[in-house]
């Protein structure tokens, strides 16, 4: 996946990265159709005594809370879906799936993760996603309660629009949500080895040295060289104030199902590094059903899926805008 940048060259508001791991995991069968919405049982938050957490921790809230003010300031980190000033063509839809779900913006050269656009192959899961959300010791219990119910929502509201079992609170579960304080992060190395069997030692370090200009990550696994996910793990700041935890969780549960970079010409989206929407938009819900339609194969090349992905933009936009 990709970074970042706010446009005033600050921060990097979302790091994705999709990488290869050599963990077993089992697969499943193909995608059956999209279902009716159903409610879902959201586990019980059990908290202990939050620890004391360090004054960097806590410098890093009222940086964040500063970020986000600034940002909406500026008419940013918009919650809508996009309206009658963002429209969209077709056309833009094919362009920014193929560059989004088929290109990568890093890669790894020698344990250290540089920022490149190369394309790839068209990445997901073939398998059910099963959802859960793990706090830090130190993380309060009103932040639980509305990440808790956030992501539930969301969890829906992604197995409707792409049609593929996704779900929040089943177990085993395949797709872990961390909300972790700095110094919990930090020390966070051996848990994530537990999570995942097998985890790169580049992977291990990109989230335990984070640097303050990353706000979120997500690293997407496959066993060996294949294109299907078999397991991801997103890391969510829990210094962030609401709406960029929010966003942070929207932007990297998404891009951990597939979409994998971000777009200058994505409009309205998430998966753009200018930070003008910080929810999934209708855009970016048509991206994901262009992921998941069966009509694509797992691990095509854009020459082979642009012209089965226009097919399928055409049926979505009924007519082109």
């Amino acid at each position: 996946m990709a970074a970042g940048g706010i446009r005033a060259g600050a921060l990097a508001l979302a790091l994705g990265l999709m990488a290869g791991c050599e963990a077993a995991a089992p697969v499943a069968s193909p995608v059956p159709p999209a279902r009716p919405e159903r409610a879902a049982t959201v586990p019980p938050v059990t908290v202990e005594p939050a620890p004391t957490r360090s004054s960097e921790s806590r410098a890093l809230e009222r940086y964040y809370a500063r970020v986000q003010n600034d940002l909406l300031a500026r008419g940013l980190l918009r919650t809508d879906r996009g309206g009658p000033d963002t429209p969209f063509t077709k056309r833009m839809l094919v362009e920014n799936f193929v560059r989004i779900a088929l290109f990568d913006e890093y890669v790894d050269r020698g344990g250290q993760l540089v920022a490149e656009q190369t394309e790839s192959r068209l990445r997901r899961w073939d398998q059910p996603v099963r959802i859960d959300l793990r706090f830090g010791d130190a993380v309060p219990a009103d932040s639980r309660r509305k990440d808790t119910a956030a992501l539930a929502a969301y969890a829906r509201r992604l197995a409707r629009v792409t049609g593929h079992p996704i779900a929040f609170g089943e177990e085993p579960a395949n797709f872990h949500v961390l909300v972790l304080h700095e110094d919990e992060r930090r020390g966070y190395e051996e848990a994530l080895r537990a999570l995942v069997p097998g985890i790169g030692e580049t992977a291990v370090r990109t989230v335990t040295e984070m640097p303050r200009e990353t706000f979120c990550l997500v690293f997407a696994f496959s066993r060996g060289s294949s294109p299907s996910y078999t397991r991801a793990v997103a890391v969510i700041r829990a210094e962030h104030p609401d709406l960029l935890r929010l966003s942070c969780i929207h932007e990297e549960v998404a891009q951990g199902l597939g979409l994998a970079n971000d777009s200058p010409a994505a409009r309205p989206s998430i998966f753009n590094d200018d930070e003008e929407f910080a929810l999934l938009t209708t855009h970016d819900e048509l991206l994901l059903r262009l992921l998941y339609d069966r009509r694509l194969d797992t691990g095509m090349l854009s020459d082979r899926a642009r012209p089965v992905a226009n097919v399928i933009a055409s049926e979505l936009m009924r007519g082109g805008s």
